[in-house]
């Protein structure tokens, strides 16, 4: 599987302004459904309540997916201290 591949459910972040949805750069969401062939993405932005405030249909252009684990769990990091 591609790395870049958007996946239902994928946690995303805008990289764009959407003032028409009174939507910002970096707001956070959650893809609930493929679209056009997995061209563009239905995205869900939710409250912490988990209230929905807006879902969105958008192309890879706009999202970013985010990941919550290192790229690569074999590296050990190393704590840098200056």
């Amino acid at each position: 599987m591609a790395k870049n591949t958007v996946k239902l459910l994928d946690v995303v972040a805008l990289t764009v302004d959407l003032p028409e949805y009174n939507l910002r750069r970096g707001q956070v969401g959650t893809v609930v459904e493929l679209l056009a062939d997995g061209a563009a993405f239905e995205v869900e932005f939710s409250d912490r309540n988990g209230r929905t405030y807006e879902s969105v249909g958008l192309r890879r252009e706009k999202i970013m997916v985010l990941h919550f684990q290192p790229a690569s769990p074999d590296i050990k990091s190393e704590i840098v201290t200056a």
